[in-house]
């Protein structure tokens, strides 16, 4: 982030986690030790799983968390309804001399996880927590939406090339880069996104549109003009007027360009009939000698519409998915929130704190809480969320957070492996994250461990997470406490 944004960004917030720090400020209890989780409810795209993405956008951003004299200056400007100061000189000079110093544990980009899960647990002085929740959740609920998008359009693809082509019409300039990131971590292999291959090593994309065709009196004079700049990347936009004719002008410049040393890539389909465009377009190409050339395909692709190309027989071997990815069509937010579930004073005990809600799945879990994921011949058979203030108890079981009558008990035998990894203490960076492009193995890997019914577009599986007994117990006693139940 700081090689995009040179300025500071502390001030990429909420203005009621300011007004919120500076309570706390005022009465003298910022420096009391609280806990925050960051998770999500439910799914996106009514999938079974989400794909975790934008840790390292967050170590960035934290790096660098401080606020600069110009960020002081700012706030210094901004008046109550009484016309007076919103912020008094102490608490500015306050935040003008914070530093860093909460511990974070994160689940790993690339990661599969579920709802009521932590992705990320912040724990430190309340002020410095609070003010994180705006800016972590802005990072962490759109790369991991627009991943878990990738993950899904990668999968109904089978193993064809998935591009993403998204960036004009991204939602603004970081809108646009990083889904590009987000879309690879996902199972992308590639952009059209210069600036994202640049700042991220992606491997980059593309050749011509419709108006490098519509520039030339004919399509044959546009295709030479093409291979003649480009030979050594040769693949031809073929439906600005007649598709089938575009593929034949092609396959004659394709062998013009093998007389002179060099190999058609392939040709792109971006209208029509894909499903018989690119059918007939393979006959066309095969019969000529060109069966390594590759048929692109793009135009308003998503999951679903590639399903269903697939089994119409479509021949198409790359796919460029763009507005639909770049901009997670059909559901434009992931949900996440960001919850206080435990605080004490200074030198003193672990208090849970826990918010009521008429729904029971807005009800906030206590406690300083991790998941434990187990794995059991040859798949992950399930995840059980726990309070680490209270412990886990053997054997293992897990409660359905929205219907307590389900459970599941989890063999002993199972390889189990926690989720959250440390990412800093006390405000020091202590993770190294890995590249992108083993950010983008981990969720193929991922995803290969998880039983195929998650992995279904339509009505998925539902794999089991949980709380466990223990964690079971505390939420039903705190939440009874509450509305007045308690003993």
């Amino acid at each position: 982030m700081d090689r995009l944004y040179r300025d500071s960004l502390s001030l990429l917030t909420d203005l009621y986690q300011l007004t919120m720090a500076y309570g706390y400020f005022a009465n003298d209890i910022h420096e009391h030790e609280a806990v925050f989780h960051l998770y999500f409810r439910k799914h996106p795209f009514q999938g079974g799983y989400t794909v975790a993405c934008g840790l390292e956008y967050a170590i960035d951003y934290l790096k660098n968390f401080k606020f600069d004299e110009s960020d002081i200056d700012y706030l210094k400007t901004l008046e109550g309804t009484d016309g007076e100061r919103l912020f008094p000189d102490a608490f500015l000079d306050y935040l003008a001399q914070m530093e860093f110093e909460c511990d974070i544990d994160a689940v790993e980009e690339g990661t599969i996880v579920f709802p009521n899960e932590p992705i990320l647990r912040i724990k430190g002085p309340i002020a410095q927590c609070q003010l994180l929740e705006t800016p972590l959740l802005n990072i962490l609920n759109f790369q991991s939406l627009v991943a878990t998008k990738a993950a899904r359009v990668c999968y109904a693809a089978a193993g064809d090339s998935v591009l993403e082509f998204g960036l004009r019409r991204a939602q603004g300039v970081d809108g646009g880069v990083a889904a590009s990131r987000a879309a690879y971590v996902g199972g992308c292999t590639g952009t059209s996104n210069v600036l994202a291959g640049k700042l991220f090593g992606i491997p980059v994309k593309g050749t011509h549109a419709h108006s490098w065709v519509m520039t030339f009196d004919t399509e044959m004079e546009s295709f030479r003009a093409y291979a003649k700049a480009m030979p050594n990347n040769a693949v031809f936009l073929v439906d600005t007027y007649d598709t089938l004719e575009g593929v034949k002008h092609a396959i004659t410049v394709g062998e013009e360009l093998r007389a002179k040393g060099h190999e058609m890539i392939g040709i792109r389909l971006d209208s029509g009939d894909l499903a018989y465009l690119s059918i007939e377009a393979r006959k066309l190409l095969d019969a000529a000698g060109f069966e390594s050339a590759a048929i692109v395909a793009s135009n308003n692709l998503d999951e679903y519409v590639i399903d269903s190309l697939k089994q119409q027989g479509a021949t198409i071997a790359v796919w460029g998915v763009g507005t639909k990815l770049a901009t997670a069509y059909d559901q434009p937010a992931l949900g996440g929130v960001y919850k206080l579930a435990a605080i004490r004073e200074q030198d003193g005990e672990w208090e849970h704190r826990l918010k009521l809600s008429e729904q029971v799945m807005k009800t906030s879990t206590p406690g300083i809480l991790a998941t434990l994921r187990f794995y059991d011949d040859g798949e992950y058979i399930g995840d059980l969320i726990y309070d680490e203030l209270s412990g886990v108890d053997k054997p293992y079981v897990i409660v359905d957070p929205a219907d307590i009558t389900r459970r599941k008990k989890l063999p002993e035998t199972a390889q189990v492996t926690p989720l959250l990894a440390p990412v800093f203490r006390n405000g020091v960076c202590v993770y190294e994250s890995p590249s992108l492009h083993a950010m983008r193995e981990r969720t193929m890997d991922e995803l290969e461990a998880f039983h195929s019914g998650i992995k279904r577009l339509m009505n998925p599986h539902e794999y089991p997470v949980g709380f466990d007994l223990r964690l079971h117990k505390l939420k039903t006693e705190l939440v009874l406490k509450a509305r007045g139940f308690s003993d």
